[in-house]
């Protein structure tokens, strides 16, 4: 994000378009962070996660900023994602669904040129039987846990889903693979025990392709590497290991309109149920978002905003569609109606603002709402 941009939002005035606040989303960092992952993958092609609508920063622009990039692999959870998103991307791009289908939406996949995850005997039975009745191969990826226990052919079906690859020649798969559970994490066992399993599956399934690591799993190193890895949460700007520097350049920032500024005594009351009572003057400042625009209300008492610099405690409840902060910190009369500050940027990281809340970076940014105003860069 550019200084004048920073510097244009930061502690200045939303009058100019009267907005109640500013989500600004830089598709060139998000272009620069796919470089730093595929610099660290090497020869490892790196494909991007662009689920939940490019984790609520907009699936459309991203895949196709990303695209630009070189990026051909794209992955969405649900099938409805793949069908809004096909028709905004090349047709080399490759789109992949990690839940892969519920039942009826074969044929559809199929006419879209669309690849679905495979993650049971039964998904990889409709699949294969829809290829027999077009008489034509069709893609897909086979998922397979090991040790996460969420999605993925567990380990009592594998002999099953080799008989049933070797009785029949409809499917083309394209690789196996499964999910870091615990890769944000370089000192967690689970990481090695998953490497493990998953090289037992490769040589169960000699004849396909790996794909394993998220982002995390990109900095654990060449061994979990594979031969795609599906890239996520980095894209975006988040931390992509736990307790060490951030690799990955920001890419969102928002900033929040004032709304009303006044000061009150000593012991008065602030939000709902009173949950902050004032010890001295404070002055307040109530600013135009709260947890219908991502911000939950667990940063209620904890959380801050800033201005210029200046951290600015959130006293009282997050209500749904406003936040009360104490000010006094700043001269009086510097906040007015209008006055942005600052809640997402170069003071208060997505990780800070998760810490707060006492969530993770990949909630606050999904949650993020349409109600502020977006600028794309």
């Amino acid at each position: 994000m550019t200084c004048e941009r920073q510097e244009s939002l930061a502690g200045n005035d939303a009058e100019k378009a009267g907005e109640s606040g500013y989500l600004t989303i830089d598709l060139s960092a998000i272009g620069r962070n796919y470089e730093i992952l595929s610099t660290a993958l090497a020869s490892t092609p790196a494909a991007a996660v662009v689920k939940a609508d490019a984790y609520g920063l907009g699936a459309e622009r991203v895949a196709q900023a990303l695209y630009g990039s070189g990026c051909r692999n794209f992955f969405v959870a649900h099938f409805k994602e793949a069908e809004t998103l096909r028709p905004a991307l090349a047709a080399d791009a490759k789109l992949f669904v990690l839940n892969g289908l519920q039942p009826g939406n074969e044929r559809a996949c199929a006419d879209s040129g669309i690849i679905p995850v495979i993650n049971s005997l039964e998904q990889l039975r409709r699949w294969s039987f829809l290829a027999i009745t077009l008489q034509r191969k069709l893609p897909a990826i086979l998922q397979f846990d090991t040790g996460m226990a969420r999605l993925g052919i567990p380990p009592q079906d594998r002999r099953a889903i080799a008989e049933e690859l070797a009785a029949t020649d409809s499917l083309d798969v394209l690789f196996v693979m499964s999910h870091l559970a615990s890769a944000d994490d370089v000192d967690s066992t689970q990481n090695a025990n998953q490497l493990l399993e998953m090289r037992k599956i490769s040589s169960e399934f000699p004849q396909f392709g790996i794909s394993f690591a998220n982002s995390g799993g990109v900095f654990l190193g060449p061994d979990y590497h594979g031969d795609l890895a599906r890239t996520g949460i980095a894209l975006y700007g988040g931390a992509p290991t736990a307790g060490r520097a951030n690799p990955m350049q920001p890419v969102v920032r928002l900033d929040v309109a004032v709304i009303q500024t006044r000061t009150i005594p000593a012991g008065t009351l602030v939000g709902y149920g009173g949950s902050h009572v004032t010890a001295g003057e404070m002055r307040l400042a109530t600013i135009a978002a709260g947890y219908a625009d991502g911000l939950p209300r667990s940063l209620s008492n904890r959380g801050a905003v800033f201005y210029q610099g200046v951290r600015l405690p959130i006293v009282g409840r997050v209500s749904m569609d406003s936040i009360t902060v104490d000010a006094t910190a700043l001269p009086e009369g510097t906040l007015r109606l209008g006055s942005l500050v600052e809640v997402i940027g170069p003071n208060q990281t997505l990780e800070a603002v998760a810490e707060a809340a006492g969530t993770i970076s990949y909630e606050i940014l999904t949650s993020l709402g349409h109600r502020y105003r977006r600028q794309y860069l």
